[in-house]
């Protein structure tokens, strides 16, 4: 009885943090998209209704109506869903660190390291292992970029050189991903490697070292002012 109603405890404080959070994301995507509200409810509406109307005629207007309403409900949170994830993307898209963003939630099975290469314009690479091996993800000037790949690659392959190396170049010009699409891109790689490859991998760039761990930054609060180290445009 005690270990139920601790359940039950647990359960009447997660509840109002999902509502919360529901609340929340609704406010955010209904400032990108402000009709999202009026969408959701009219798929719930029709989908609801079309069930129904379908009982009536087949003379089962309970059965199709409960029916009719966990599908509304369905069909109201994934329609809700995609236009959340596309207000989403829209907020961030030419955001500095989107990509970063992004990589963070692409799934179970990737290391995602943040800015393992920049210049002074603050064009950026980060990078995720995975089965799939390395993927290199790039924001900034599309020019610029090609060089700060092509120095990490070089850099890499004294270290794995048998690891399939892939580079995803953010944005919405010719050769380009969109942020949207980045996480489905990488998904679509083939798998190459096994998961002990993938940790080998993993230790072995960890043991290169990165761009953040590798400047003297300060502790505490960055100072004002601070600027990026002149010279040549990259920091390595």
């Amino acid at each position: 009885m005690a270990r139920k109603a601790h359940s039950d405890s647990i359960d009447a404080a997660a509840n109002p943090g999902r509502l919360k959070q529901i609340a929340l994301t609704y406010k955010m995507t209904r400032k990108a998209d402000p009709k999202v509200g009026l969408v959701v409810a009219a798929v719930g509406i029709v989908t609801f209704g079309v069930f129904l109307a379908i009982g009536f005629l087949i003379d089962h207007p309970i059965y199709l109506g409960i029916l009719g309403f966990l599908l509304a409900f369905l069909a109201m949170a994934i329609v809700f869903g995609r236009r959340a994830e596309r207000a989403a993307f829209g907020q961030m898209e030419g955001q500095p660190g989107a990509a970063a963003a992004v990589l963070q939630n692409v799934g179970r099975g990737w290391t995602t390291t943040p800015a393992v290469a920049m210049n002074r314009n603050q064009d950026v690479v980060h990078r995720a292992v995975g089965k799939a091996g390395i993927v290199l993800v790039a924001e900034g000037n599309p020019n610029r970029l090609k060089s700060l790949i092509a120095a990490e690659k070089k850099k890499m392959n004294r270290i794995v050189v048998d690891v399939p190396v892939h580079d995803i170049m953010v944005g919405n010009g010719e050769g380009q991903v969109p942020l949207k699409k980045v996480r489905a891109t990488m998904l679509k790689l083939p798998r190459v490697l096994s998961g002990p490859q993938v940790t080998t991998t993993n230790d072995r760039l960890r043991a290169m070292g990165d761009l953040m761990s590798n400047m003297p930054l300060p502790k505490g609060p960055m100072p004002k002012g601070m600027r990026m180290p002149r010279g040549g445009g990259k920091m390595r």
